[in-house]
């Protein structure tokens, strides 16, 4: 078997739509751990603003899989009724196709992304950050989100990003899209922003448990804006 991993962004525009999406959160687990060849899924929710908020963002959610193969993924992008239904009720839609090269953490107990191939520093990078915050850290953590946030905005390289989570303020994640290592290395270690999150994490043992993976994107399709994805333009046919 070759897994691979997907993340797929849907965007809702009405209410109706946006209370259909809201509650998939709930819904949707059953009948994805029955779909053949998926090892690992979660429903992700997002922050407002440029996605890194305290509030939710109830027009824009994810879907991140684990897929035994690309074949396995396939199947289920091309017909499940599931995801034929998010499709229907979403206005926008995306998805990355990636091989995951490094990770360390658990995400519920476990490393969920099974390591498909080695890291090239020079190649596109995608990288999942998830934590669990104690919440007796809830309020020091989310003190130095805005900040952190704004501190991406505009940086040399990256591509997409977006804060997700499952549970809102105490189960966060990031997804950001990189040109390459370099440009990602440079927001994380040389961002003052970011250094000190990092600086007080360590102190102070905000997180229960937390995960970093990096993967290789290979693949983009969907209509996310001006017809397309993100990634136009910088994968390779």
């Amino acid at each position: 078997m070759n897994p691979i991993t997907t993340i797929s962004f849907f965007r809702y525009n009405t209410l109706r739509h946006r209370w259909w999406a809201f509650r998939q959160m709930g819904l949707a687990g059953a009948p994805l751990e029955a779909v053949e060849g998926l090892r690992f899924s979660k429903m992700l929710g997002s922050g407002a603003g440029n996605g890194f908020s305290i509030r939710p963002d109830f027009g824009t959610y994810g879907l991140l899989a684990v897929w035994d193969s690309e074949a396995a993924a396939r199947r289920f992008f091309g017909g499940h009724p599931l995801y034929q239904e998010f499709r229907k009720q979403c206005s926008a839609w995306w998805t990355i196709y990636m091989r995951a090269a490094k990770a360390h953490g658990e995400w519920d107990g476990r490393q969920p992304f099974p390591l498909a191939g080695a890291y090239d520093e020079q190649s596109l990078v995608a990288v999942i950050t998830r934590a669990t915050i104690y919440p007796r850290h809830l309020w020091r953590f989310w003190r130095f989100v805005p900040s952190v946030s704004r501190s991406m905005d505009d940086k040399a390289g990256r591509i997409f990003s977006i804060g997700i989570g499952e549970l809102p303020l105490v189960q966060q994640a990031t997804f950001s899209l990189w040109e390459d290592s370099r440009a990602m290395m440079a927001y994380a270690y040389h961002s003052k922003e970011h250094q000190e999150v990092i600086r007080r994490t360590r102190q102070l043992g905000w997180y229960k448990e937390e995960l970093f993976a990096r993967f290789h994107p290979y693949r983009a399709e969907g209509e996310w804006e001006n017809g397309g994805t993100p990634l136009d333009g910088y994968l390779k046919e």
